[in-house]
C-alpha cells in the first residue's frame, strides 16, 4: 500500500483487502455465512468505527491535553512527531495524552523534595493508546482456532449437564465423538440444530432444555471484541474505575461487558487489568470496541513479556515461558504497591492538618477520596480487616504520634480504618507468595498489616469474588 496516498484512501484500500480475506475464508469453508457478515461489518467503513471510538474518547474524557503522535510498538512509546487530523487512520497505532475530570485522586498526593516546590506525585494525566485495527487474519485465527475450541467445549459440557442422568453413558459417548467430527468437518454455529441432528430421539422435554441451553452459548466469532481497541494508562488502579464508571455513567446502554482483573491472582500469566467492551455498531448492529485500564507501573513490567506471550501463545502453552512472565508481572505488582506505600506516607503527613481542620465541624479534607466503588472486596473482608486493626489500635501496636493535638481512640480508629481502606481500594494483591515492603515506618507497617490479611484471605477463598 502506497505511502503517498491519504488517510482515506489507504483506509478504503485496507477495507477491500479485508473484505476479500473474508471471502476467501467463507469460500474455502472455513468460517461460515454468519461469521463472515459479523467480520465484514467490523472490517469494513475503517473511516467511520475509528470515529466513533474517538466519540468515545471524547465523551468520557474530554478534548486531548497534547497533540496526537505515533505510537512505536517496538519502544512502547509515542514517536515525537506532531500529526494532523488528516494523517489519523485505522492502520496505525496513536498516543494521546487526557485529563481524567473527575479523578478522586486529584491534588491528594504531594512530594515537596526541596525549597517547598510542591510537585505533584500522583497525576490525572491518562496515557490513551489507540490501536490499530486487529489484523483480519489473525482476527479468523482467533475465531477458528482458540475461540472455536472453547465453544465445542461449551457444547459437549452442555450435552453431559443435560443428558447425563436420562442417557446411557455409551451412548454419550458415542454422541460426543459425532459432535466432534461434525465440528471438525466445517465451521459450526448452530450447536442446537446440529447436536439434535446427531442425537438419537430424543424425549421432547430433555431436547427443549438441551435447545435452551445451547442457545444460550455464544458463537466463536462473537467473541471477538478487540477489532477495536484503545488501552488507558493511569497511575492509580481507583483512577482506572472511576473511568469505568464514567463510562457507564455516559453510555450504560452501549456496554457489552465490565471486567475488572486487578485483583485477579487466578491467571496462569498474572496479568492484571480492568476490561470493558462497548457497542459501536449502528441501526442495531454489534461491533464491539475493546477498552483495555492498566496502570503504567504494571504496564512497564508487561512490555518486557510480549515476546514470551508470542511463544506462549503459537505454542498452546509455554510453561517455562509462562513462569517467566509471571515473575515479571509480579515484580510489576511490586513496584506499583510500593508506590502505593508512597502514597500512604503522604496521607499520613497531611492526617494532622486534617484533623485541625475538621475538629468540631464534621468535616473532612478526605472526604469522598478514595470514591467508593463498586468494584471492591467482599465486606467481610473489610469486617474482619476492621477487627484486627482496631485491636491493634488499642494495643498500640499502630499510633498516631505526629498530630497536632492529643487525638480520642475513636479518632485513631478511624484514621486508621481510613488509610487501610485505601490500601484495599488502591494496591494490587501478591499472586506467588506473601511479601513485605521493607523498612519499618508506621505507613509501610500498616500497608504489611493489611496486604497479609488480603493474602489470607485469597488462601482461605483461592477465587476472586
Amino acid at each position: 500500500m502506497s505511502d503517498n496516498m491519504d488517510a482515506w484512501a489507504r483506509t478504503r484500500a485496507r477495507d477491500a483487502e479485508n473484505l476479500a480475506v473474508i471471502d476467501a475464508a467463507r469460500a474455502s469453508g472455513r468460517i461460515n455465512a454468519d461469521a463472515a457478515d459479523y467480520l465484514k461489518l467490523a472490517y469494513s467503513n475503517g473511516m467511520d468505527w475509528l470515529r466513533e471510538v474517538f466519540h468515545v474518547l471524547g465523551k468520557c474524557l474530554g478534548a486531548p491535553k497534547a497533540a496526537v503522535v505515533p505510537y512505536d510498538k517496538k519502544t512502547n512509546s509515542g514517536k515525537n512527531v506532531k500529526m494532523k487530523i488528516a494523517d489519523i487512520n485505522p492502520l496505525e497505532s496513536y498516543l494521546v495524552q487526557h485529563r481524567l475530570d473527575m479523578d478522586p485522586m486529584r491534588n491528594q498526593f504531594f512530594t515537596s523534595p526541596e525549597k517547598y516546590q510542591i510537585d505533584l506525585s500522583v497525576s490525572s494525566i491518562v496515557t490513551v493508546i489507540v490501536g490499530a485495527q486487529k489484523d483480519v487474519n489473525r482476527a479468523i485465527d482467533k475465531i477458528t482456532g482458540k475461540y472455536y475450541t472453547r465453544f465445542l467445549d461449551s457444547v459437549l459440557t452442555v450435552v453431559w449437564d443435560v443428558l447425563n442422568t436420562n442417557v446411557d453413558s455409551q451412548m454419550l459417548n458415542n454422541l460426543e465423538v459425532r459432535i466432534r467430527e461434525q465440528f471438525a468437518a466445517r465451521y459450526v454455529t448452530d450447536a442446537a440444530a446440529t447436536v439434535l441432528d446427531l442425537a438419537d430421539s430424543l424425549d421432547k422435554k430433555l431436547a427443549v432444555e438441551l435447545v435452551r441451553r445451547l442457545d444460550e452459548i455464544t458463537p466463536p466469532h462473537r467473541c471477538l471484541a478487540d477489532v477495536w481497541r484503545i488501552k488507558c494508562l493511569f497511575d492509580l488502579i481507583p483512577q482506572a474505575r472511576t473511568f469505568i464508571e464514567r463510562i457507564q455513567e455516559v453510555m450504560p446502554d452501549r456496554i457489552i461487558e465490565v471486567r475488572d482483573k486487578f485483583y485477579d491472582i487466578t491467571n496462569p500469566r498474572n496479568y492484571r487489568d480492568a476490561k470493558i467492551i462497548l457497542n459501536i455498531g449502528k441501526n442495531g448492529n454489534v461491533v464491539p470496541m475493546e477498552i483495555i485500564c492498566q496502570v503504567r507501573k504494571f504496564f512497564e513490567a508487561e512490555i518486557h513479556t510480549h515476546e514470551n506471550y508470542e511463544v506462549i501463545r503459537k505454542s498452546d502453552g509455554n510453561l517455562d515461558k509462562q513462569q517467566e512472565s509471571c515473575d515479571f508481572m509480579e515484580q510489576g505488582v511490586r513496584q506499583y504497591n510500593l508506590m502505593i506505600v508512597d502514597c500512604l506516607s503522604d496521607l499520613f503527613e497531611r492526617v494532622g492538618w486534617n484533623i485541625l481542620y475538621s475538629r468540631g465541624r464534621d468535616i473532612s479534607m478526605f472526604e469522598g477520596f478514595p470514591k467508593d466503588c463498586n468494584l471492591y472486596y467482599p465486606a467481610r473482608l473489610m469486617e474482619h480487616i476492621r477487627a484486627k486493626l482496631f485491636l491493634a489500635v488499642e494495643n498500640e501496636i499502630f499510633h498516631m504520634t505526629h498530630v497536632p493535638a492529643k487525638l480520642t481512640r475513636e479518632q485513631e480508629n478511624q484514621i486508621f480504618l481510613y488509610m487501610a481502606r485505601f490500601v484495599l481500594v488502591a494496591a494490587m494483591p501478591y499472586s506467588q507468595s506473601e511479601w513485605n515492603v521493607p523498612d519499618d515506618t508506621m505507613p509501610r507497617r500498616l500497608f504489611n498489616f493489611v496486604m497479609k490479611e488480603v493474602q489470607r484471605y485469597y488462601k482461605n477463598n483461592r477465587v476472586v469474588e
